[in-house]
C-alpha cells in the first residue's frame, strides 16, 4: 500500500521538464524496495505447529482420551434417558395422573442433569486443553521471538486469526518453528531470547484458542 501511495504521489509531482521526470522514475523504481526493506512480515500456523510437534501430539492424545471417556459417559446417560422416555410413553395410558406426573418430573430432572453434565464436561475439556498447551505455546512464542529478531521481521502474524488468505511459502515460518521446537529450543531453562531489539514477541495471537478438535454432541430433548 505504501508503494501505491508513493507512486500516486510521484505522479502528482511529475513536471514537464525531463530532469524532473527522470528523477521521479528513479524514485518510483527504488521506493518499493525501500519499503520492502523497512517492513518484513511473516506468518505462522500455531494450530499446525501444535499438531505436528511431539509435545503437541502427546497433548492431543491425552485430550482425545479424556474426551472419549466423557463422551461415553454422556452416551450412556443419554441412552438411559431415551429408555425412560420410551417407558413413560408406554405407561401413560395405564398410570394415574399423579403417577404419570411423577414420572414426567423424573424425566425432566434427568434431562436437566444431563445438560448440566454436558456443559461441565465441555468446560473441563477447555480447561484441560489450556493446561496441556500453555507451556507449548509459551515455548513457541520464545522461538518466534528469536526468529523475528534474527531474521529481521517487523511482525509475525498468526495465520488462522490474522485474516491471512495467501502468503508466499518463504514467509511462512511454521515449519521452522516445528523443527526448532522438536530440537529442544525455547525451554525456559535455556534462557529467554535476547531482547536486543526490545520488540514484542511478534507471534500475533496465542494458539491456545485453537480448538481441541473434538466433536461436540449436544443432547436434545425428544
Amino acid at each position: 500500500m505504501d508503494g501505491v501511495r508513493s507512486s500516486r504521489f510521484l505522479r502528482m509531482k511529475l513536471h514537464r521538464h525531463a530532469a524532473t521526470l527522470v528523477a521521479a522514475l528513479l524514485l518510483a523504481t527504488i521506493a518499493p524496495k525501500l519499503y520492502a526493506q523497512a517492513t518484513r512480515i511473516a506468518v505462522v500456523d500455531l494450530q499446525r505447529a501444535l499438531n505436528e510437534t511431539e509435545d503437541g501430539r502427546r497433548a492431543k492424545n491425552r485430550l482425545k482420551a479424556l474426551f472419549n471417556r466423557r463422551q461415553q459417559a454422556l452416551d450412556k446417560r443419554q441412552n438411559e434417558l431415551k429408555a425412560l422416555k420410551t417407558e413413560i410413553e408406554a405407561q401413560q395410558k395405564v398410570l394415574s395422573r399423579e403417577a404419570l406426573q411423577k414420572r414426567v418430573e423424573e424425566y425432566q430432572k434427568a434431562f436437566i442433569e444431563l445438560q448440566s453434565t454436558y456443559v461441565e464436561y465441555q468446560r473441563e475439556l477447555a480447561q484441560k486443553e489450556a493446561q496441556l498447551t500453555r507451556e507449548i505455546i509459551a515455548r513457541m512464542e520464545r522461538i518466534l521471538r528469536r526468529i523475528g529478531q534474527s531474521e529481521g521481521y517487523t511482525l509475525i502474524v498468526e495465520r488462522n486469526e490474522g485474516g491471512v488468505v495467501w502468503v508466499p511459502s518463504n514467509l511462512d515460518v511454521t515449519d521452522l518453528v516445528i523443527q526448532r521446537y522438536n530440537a529442544g529450543e525455547g525451554r525456559e531453562s535455556g534462557g529467554a531470547a535476547s531482547g536486543g531489539s526490545g520488540g514484542s514477541s511478534g507471534s500475533g495471537s496465542r494458539g491456545g484458542g485453537s480448538s481441541s478438535g473434538s466433536s461436540r454432541r449436544s443432547t436434545k430433548r425428544r
